[in-house]
């Protein structure tokens, strides 16, 4: 993983600790993985705002962000168009 990047976030009174990582140098998306949590597919395109991919994914991704993520993530992608 290039470029970990860890913070503390609060949710639900809780700190609960994330990171950012990117699975290639090349990439513009951060994955963002919650430590101590599992299942939990989320993505980021500045380390602001969070999208989950089970949640958010297509609905909440702007067309520019679906365009990149489908580019970068092939995998996801197919795996998406296949349950519609």
């Amino acid at each position: 993983m290039s470029g970990v990047k860890t913070i503390m976030i609060m949710v639900d009174k809780e700190t609960k600790r994330i990171e950012f990582y990117k699975n290639n140098e090349d990439d513009k998306i951060w994955w963002v993985d919650y430590v101590d949590y599992h299942g939990l597919y989320a993505v980021s395109f500045d380390k602001k705002k969070i999208l989950f991919l089970f949640g958010d994914y297509p609905k909440n991704f702007t067309q520019e962000e679906k365009e990149l993520f489908d580019k970068e993530n092939p995998y996801w992608a197919n795996f998406f168009r296949k349950k519609k």
